[in-house]
């Protein structure tokens, strides 16, 4: 375990974000003007039943009534390369236009990982082994229904390859959705166990963004502060209140800034807990923002040093309201109060609560530093025994 502090100001950075977003109530009166700028042909993404049961279904098929639309439904909750195939086989043998993503995350994700994969000869997985491999894409549009990992305005996409076991990202600027849609009120009907795991992944993504090895890009870790408060006064009222659009609102716009890149500019260095967690969820399936939960408080605590107790110190004061002067304190106080964030949220804390039994911690601690920068480029670099000894902690 090494503490990565190399520099001090902020890095040079390039900005772009071409996607389009539609927020508030009702902004899905555009999707046939704005869908049809790019086909007639669309192929509808989404994954269990629960926009039929909404009423979502019915008004997106009544509002696309002018235009060729197919179905793939069931993407998973951990979106596996077989449903990135079977869109791929759609979208060639339809020659569809573009793609429309109806969900979450994983919707969205699984939607851009097809808009990649029908514009290639090889093996889909080959993009994700060999970014450089992207030359073109589909266009993909999103209307967003859970809150929590910001792909509907980023270029990014989180792909599981069930045959291997391995859960890996695909990212290039051709990803980024071209129109997202995001109605807070498309949130109202979602499950608190769903409200409650979105939450902990939003919060999750500010967090590794924020506790990266430099410290000069002092107007980024405010905004991350920002949306990290936002999403501890929201999270518990948006579960207790499902129908609040203030708390809503405010934790839709949180999940999208919070990985369009915003919080990450003039920062640099690799994540730390979700590469962990990647793994975790790659081998059993569970839920992501179940995983985080489990990890994030075990990272913190195993991390925490003299060299790092300031920056854990700075994050207890301007997102929990710490007050106590002592860094070292202060950075203690910080893991407890994530620690108990989660637990007012109802999220497990231990991996075999999730059903994660202990036989491969291993093999996952081994996976999670090779598929990742954690032993090279994260906060604090860490190896196979650093980051068994976390999974063994989370037991």
């Amino acid at each position: 375990m090494t503490f990565w502090k190399e520099v001090e100001d902020m890095n040079n950075f390039a900005f772009h974000v071409p996607t389009d977003i539609r927020f508030g109530r009702d902004q899905i009166q555009c999707l046939p003007e704005e869908l049809g700028k790019l086909g007639k042909k669309i192929l509808l993404v989404y994954g269990g039943g629960s926009i039929r049961k909404t009423g979502l279904y019915d008004r997106i098929r009544s509002l696309l009534q002018d235009f060729e639309v197919y179905e793939l439904p069931g993407i998973e909750p951990n979106p596996k390369l077989s449903s990135v195939e079977k869109g791929r086989e759609i979208c060639r043998e339809k020659k569809i236009d573009a793609i429309l993503a109806v969900g979450g995350g994983s919707v969205i994700d699984a939607s851009k990982h097809i808009a990649a994969a029908a514009c290639y000869e090889g093996a889909p997985w080959d993009l994700v082994l060999d970014r450089s491999l992207v030359k073109d894409a589909l266009p993909v549009a999103v209307v967003l229904t859970i809150c929590a990992t910001g792909s509907e305005m980023n270029s990014g996409a989180v792909i599981t390859n069930e045959n291997t076991s391995e859960k890996l990202e695909i990212n290039t600027p051709l990803l980024y959705p071209r129109l997202s849609i995001c109605d807070p009120t498309y949130l109202y009907t979602l499950p608190a166990k769903q409200t409650a795991a979105g939450c902990v992944d939003i919060l999750s993504h500010a967090m590794e963004q924020y506790f990266q090895p430099n410290d000069g890009a002092y107007i980024t870790d405010a905004l991350s502060e920002a949306v990290m408060k936002t999403v501890v006064r929201y999270a518990k009222k948006a579960m207790e209140e499902p129908e609040d659009y203030e708390a809503r609102s405010n934790l839709m716009w949180a999940s999208t800034i919070g990985l369009n890149h915003l919080l990450t500019v003039g920062k640099g260095g690799a994540w730390s807990v979700h590469p962990m967690e990647h793994v975790v969820s790659a081998f059993y399936d569970i839920t992501h923002g179940v995983g985080l939960a489990i990890l994030t408080p075990a990272w913190m605590e195993y991390v925490l040093s003299e060299g790092t107790a300031h920056r854990f110190a700075r994050f207890a004061r301007e997102v929990f309201g710490v007050t106590e002067p002592d860094d070292m304190r202060a950075a203690c106080l910080s893991v407890e109060k994530v620690r108990d964030f989660n637990r007012s949220l109802g999220m497990p804390e231990h991996l075999l609560e999730a059903g994660v039994p202990d036989d491969r911690l291993e093999e996952m601690a081994s996976e999670a530093v090779r598929t990742s920068g954690l032993s090279t480029r994260a906060y604090v670099k860490l190896g196979k025994e650093d980051v068994l000894k976390i999974f063994a902690s989370c037991r």
